[in-house]
């Protein structure tokens, strides 16, 4: 035809090789590797914000700590966690938070140089230490309680001084006869009320009352502790300590503590609370009605530390223990009534992340998922379970038993603080577990490696066959792990952002029964807290499984689930990112296979070997593969059918997903 042009007709290997693979999807391979990489980015910040830190609260009228210790170049976080404004400047004017910081509001002030910072708040204390006013010692800078406390270089004994400073028959209060007392004396409290802070710098002291019942240190919710401890080797025997405005006895910044036959009932924060702290034991000891957790051990590497005998009960947490690892024991001890049992965990708000080599043996854990006790937002994510690992490593949970529990016995799973912390090298050996509403081991994805579960006496775990799938001695696959769990902890994350949670107070609980007394009483041997780890006689193998008390049996029934999730038992926040978060990939799985299937039944391009080997791909790469198949495959779908369908699908999700966090406080 006249005027017509021939064009020469294009290889179809030059095509392939040219603007045809971006229309068969690379432009989709792309745009999926980048949204992978920017999620990664967004999910591993660096810089000051994303290190581990040491958080120091300021409440009305006091800081958190008197005393807290830090290596150089370590970042304090300030965070006015009290109705009142506040701040903390530096005695010498060194350094200083904003003036006028309101609740909530938190700075970081970085030490690079070693030294001995006093600060105070300028609204509430002054700079020579009264009032609100507190110490921070930066590296190995000397800094002695004792001689702050009375002019005196005061060093810690082994040995009993044989001295007794006797309450109130030779001092008034308490604290009185600390101030009297020489290291290695002997503080006899009679029965009665002492409404003070008992702050002892002094070491080695021992605090003994003579009726365990009758001898009470009250904080009255006007003081910050009962008891507040900043020097090495003290002891507390036989005595109540309550209504602390945040704990009842605690040990900061020291070595050698112990508190045996101790009573703590009603602290806003912790019951028994060593922080930074090392060679501790506590024993025969009872904690209730802690708003944080009725025993905390945290920051400390290696802790060398024992809690044994103890009863914790009607607490937001048995146990708590941040950052706390290495010759960590718990052992023989009943938790029950609790929101949760024992929480070892990981967050960056204190030093030495993640925690690790923490041992659990021979433990009575039961009826934990109480929401008549008292409890904050932060604990609420654990509620229900009995033993929980979040986010630490190489840990030991062996020979107990763990009954009644709404969600699960035992719960591996990820923490998210600023940074991530996945789980891994745990082991889970021997327990028996009965009554756990949705399972009774469970393994939360993401996991790390070398988690196993074996000789577990159970009836259901998440992922179904948990201990034929990650087996101590044999199997261990590296996908057996649940995503449901990680969903439903979502969920717990947006309540305690909406304060969707129990709300009970630690003054309102009722009071605790009578405990049992310090063997011999006032008479029984004085032993400061020296080397208390290395004298303690523990012989691990020998504990057994604890008896089933007064033959309980189990009362709580597993509960329906739809793929992993309680449809009874979830709220609607944990439905939201339970069967949306979690059901939705399967489904958008379902569909691309499904297309794919389809697609290559039409084809008829490909020969039988290829085919096969797509539908291999397909099926034995989970999504990555189907997604290949789409996107690289030569399909004879439309390409704007494969982008809508995969692209969009994804992309679908992730914004979905994205709403809901937003409105759920996670992002």
């Amino acid at each position: 035809m006249a005027g017509s042009q021939v064009t020469p007709p294009v290889p179809p290997d030059s095509a392939d090789r040219g603007v045809s693979w971006w229309h068969r999807g690379g432009w989709l391979l792309l745009a999926l590797g980048a949204l992978l990489a920017g999620l990664l980015m967004a999910g591993c910040s660096s810089g000051e914000e994303a290190q581990a830190h040491v958080t120091i609260n300021m409440l009305d009228d006091f800081f958190g700590r008197d005393l807290t210790r830090v290596p150089i170049d370590t970042s304090v976080r300030f965070v006015n966690d009290g109705r009142n404004p506040h701040n903390a400047v530096d005695a010498k004017g060194a350094w200083k938070t904003p003036v006028d910081m309101k609740r909530g509001d938190a700075k970081l002030v970085r030490f690079s140089q070693p030294g001995v910072y006093r600060f105070y708040c300028t609204f509430h204390g002054t700079a020579n230490g009264k009032g609100m006013a507190a110490t921070l010692v930066v590296g190995n800078a000397y800094y002695n309680p004792a001689e702050q406390a009375t002019g005196k270089t005061l060093a810690p004994v082994a040995q009993a001084s044989g001295q007794v400073q006797r309450v109130p028959q030779q001092h008034r209060t308490i604290q009185a006869a600390v101030n009297a007392s020489q290291p290695g004396d002997l503080v006899l409290i009679s029965p009665g009320v002492y409404r003070e802070e008992v702050k002892v710098a002094i070491p080695s002291l021992v605090l003994r009352g003579t009726d365990r019942n009758a001898v009470v240190i009250d904080a009255e919710f006007k003081r910050p502790n009962a008891i507040s401890i900043t020097a090495d080797g003290v002891a507390v025997e036989n005595l109540t300590a309550r209504n602390g405005l945040t704990n009842g006895v605690f040990w900061t910044g020291v070595k050698g503590y112990r508190a045996s036959y101790v009573t703590a009932h009603a602290n806003k924060e912790y019951g028994v609370y060593a922080f930074d702290s090392v060679d501790g034991v506590f024993e025969h000891s009872y904690a209730s009605a802690s708003a944080d957790s009725g025993f905390y051990i945290g920051q400390c590497n290696p802790c060398r530390a024992v809690i044994t005998d103890v009863v914790a009960e009607n607490n937001a947490l048995g146990y708590s223990g941040t950052n706390a690892s290495g010759e960590l024991y718990i052992v023989r001890s009943t938790w029950r009534r609790n929101w949760a049992g024992i929480v070892p965990n990981t967050l960056d708000t204190e030093l030495l992340p993640p925690f690790r080599e923490v041992t659990i043996v021979g433990n009575l854990v039961e009826g934990n998922g109480n929401p008549e006790a008292p409890g904050k937002g932060i604990q609420w994510g654990a509620f229900g379970n009995g033993v929980v690992l979040a986010g630490g490593n190489d840990s030991v949970v062996e020979r107990n038993r763990i009954v009644d529990h709404p969600l699960h016995g035992i719960l591996i799973t990820p923490n998210l603080d600023r940074r991530f912390w996945m789980s891994s090298g745990n082991r889970v050996r021997g327990n028996v577990i009965r009554g756990s509403g949705r399972a009774d081991l469970a393994l939360s994805a993401p996991a790390g490696n070398g988690n196993c579960f074996q000789g577990n006496d159970v009836r259901s775990s998440a992922p179904p066959g948990l201990q034929a799938l990650h087996s101590c001695d044999g199997l261990r696959l590296p996908l057996g792990m649940d995503l449901s769990t990680m969903a439903l902890s979502l969920g717990r994350v947006a309540e305690t952002h909406h304060e969707d949670y129990p709300k009970h107070r630690p003054e309102d609980a009722p009071a605790p029964p009578p405990q049992p007394q310090l063997p011999g009483g006032a008479s029984a041997p004085v032993r400061p807290a020296m080397d208390v780890f290395t004298r303690f006689s523990m012989n691990l193998a020998s504990i057994p499984v604890p008896a089933n008390p007064d033959g309980h049996s189990a009362t709580i029934r597993k509960e329906p689930t739809v793929s992993g999730v309680p449809i009874l038992a979830a709220s609607p926040w944990q439905l939201v990112f339970a069967l949306y978060g979690y059901l939705l990939p399967f489904v958008l799985y379902a569909a691309w296979t499904s297309l794919a299937f389809w697609d290559l039944a039409r084809r008829d391009d490909l020969g039988r070997g290829a085919t096969l080997a797509w539908v291999a791909v397909v099926l034995l790469v989970p999504f990555l593969g189907v997604i290949g198949y789409h996107v690289l495959g030569r399909s004879k779908l439309p390409g704007w059918l494969r982008a809508a369908v995969v692209g969009g699908g994804v992309a679908a999700y992730l914004v979905i997903l994205a709403i809901g966090a937003l409105l759920g406080g996670i992002a």
